[in-house]
């Protein structure tokens, strides 16, 4: 049963908003704990049938296919940036909001939790003392949750629990509503709580993965059919684990002989491994028993190889359903790429996912920057002049160097002039930090030319000028070169 939290003092109404998100909070806990489950490692699936002993499936055997989907798919969205055509965005403190809230790193924890349960949320608030001026929050959705209006395409409120006590129960909070935040803490038994006012809505956005119709907050990369192809693998492998205990050993068959030959000197019974392990058998003969001599058959090991190629086959169909090329889950019957070509065929899906998944998260990324660049500088709204501000994603496709550079000096040679721009080097391939060196160096250099001509002028001399053959001639003539 959901626990029901009253702030003493707050309106009937919002208190009853409050506890209707945190029992959506809580029916979404049981799936999103699942997911959790399988992306960490710690799901173990329990006893089915019982061919298997059951002591196997208290081994732990697990999987890290789920974790596979989501980590190759996020590794392919990676934040580079943001960029403003119309302007400069570090006039804005826009370096101060990337740098203060480790962006790059938030970004990626995001891109990560919404894949895993369909929707990730950033919040926006202002900075306390010590704190960054203008902060971006990340929340997962076992964290928070809110109300999608359809209409404005954007969030009615938002809860966001902070801190669980020991046994397990809310014990801080913040529920964001349309111009008012209001945090609270339980401290005794008792909740205290606190509420400001701002000019910005609710400053929260979902970074929504597979956004529909009905599915407002998406849906989650681990879907059931994933969940159940990764189920079945792991008993596959508990199969596995079991055959190579009981059916990888030759089965011997004595006729003529009783069990005293497995027992110590001692009269105790041997232990099973040192029967099967044991490479010489002597068994004599006994000329009074009715069969005096023993006779030993063999039936050859039961080979592992059906496990393999089931696995194999499971394998196969988790990389189709999570649009995986096969060398990243398979272990046998597949083929390495041999060109440029076949590896960009063999990514083609997992490529496309990747861009359509980051055009889907740009608007709540560029909406919650614009606003975190205007809290930065003590603005009330988001000026129409930012709209222009767009966010910059990495290029999907892995390509080399050469590839790279080729491709871009194939551009650079339809339009030079992008040649002495920042453009132009990002077509070269040259990373971020490889373009603000060149970008500097470059103006250093254009800083002393144009010193050296103001100290030549101070010196009375002029500066030293190539003159065309027309000024030349005319020189020659006795006429003045200049015009």
């Amino acid at each position: 049963m959901t626990e029901r939290i009253v702030l003493p003092g707050l309106d009937e109404d919002t208190n009853a908003t409050l506890n209707r998100l945190k029992t959506q909070l809580d029916q979404r806990a049981v799936r999103n704990t699942l997911r959790s489950a399988y992306y960490d490692g710690k799901r173990a699936i329990r006893q089915v049938g019982t061919v298997i002993p059951p002591q196997y499936y208290r081994l732990g055997i697990v999987l890290g296919w789920g974790a596979k989907a989501i980590d190759l798919l996020a590794r392919r969205c990676t934040l580079d940036g943001f960029v403003w055509p119309e302007g400069d965005l570090d006039s804005l403190g826009a370096e101060e909001v990337w740098q203060g809230n480790h962006l790059a790193q938030e970004i990626n924890s995001a891109v990560i939790s919404s894949l895993l349960y369909g929707v990730a949320f950033l919040v926006n608030t202002r900075g306390e003392a010590g704190e960054p001026s203008s902060l971006i929050h990340v929340r997962d959705a076992t964290q928070a949750t809110g109300d999608w209006n359809h209409r404005r395409r954007g969030l009615d409120n938002l809860l966001s629990v902070t801190g669980h006590d020991a046994d397990g129960n809310v014990s801080s909070l913040a529920l964001y509503l349309d111009g008012v935040t209001i945090t609270a803490e339980r401290d005794g038994g008792r909740w205290q709580w606190d509420a400001s006012e701002h000019p910005w809505g609710v400053p929260a956005e979902p970074l929504v993965y597979k956004y529909r119709t009905g599915r407002p907050f998406g849906c989650s990369r681990l879907s059931r059919p994933i969940m159940g192809l990764q189920d079945q693998a792991v008993r596959e492998l508990i199969r596995a684990e079991g055959h190579m205990d009981i059916y990888s050993y030759p089965e011997m068959w004595m006729l003529g002989a009783d069990m005293s030959v497995f027992k110590n000197a001692d009269g105790s019974q041997r232990s099973a491994w040192q029967v099967m392990l044991g490479r010489i058998k002597g068994l004599p003969d006994d000329e009074d028993a009715e069969n005096p001599r023993a006779q030993v058959q063999q039936f050859p090991a039961s080979s592992p190889e059906p496990h393999l190629a089931w696995l194999n086959a499971l394998a196969k169909l988790f990389a189709r359903e999570a649009s995986l090329p096969d060398t990243a889950l398979a272990i046998t019957d597949m083929a390495n790429p041999t060109s440029a070509e076949a590896y960009d065929a063999s990514q083609y899906e997992l490529i496309a996912e990747a861009e359509g998944a980051t055009d889907d998260w740009s608007r709540a990324l560029r909406r919650s920057f614009t606003r975190a660049l205007a809290i930065q500088n003590g603005l009330s709204a988001v000026p129409d002049e930012w709209r222009g501000v767009d966010v910059d994603w990495r290029n999907p496709r892995y390509l080399t160097r050469a590839a790279e550079a080729d491709a871009g000096m194939k551009q650079l040679t339809a339009a030079p002039w992008l040649a002495e721009t920042e453009i132009g080097l990002e077509l070269l391939g040259l990373t971020d930090q490889q373009i603000k060196r060149a970008m500097a160096e470059k103006r250093r250099q254009a800083g002393r030319g144009v010193l050296e001509a103001i100290q030549s002028a101070a010196a009375g001399r002029a500066p030293t000028v190539t003159a065309e053959p027309d000024e030349v001639a005319a020189d020659a003539s006795g006429e003045p070169a200049s015009r």
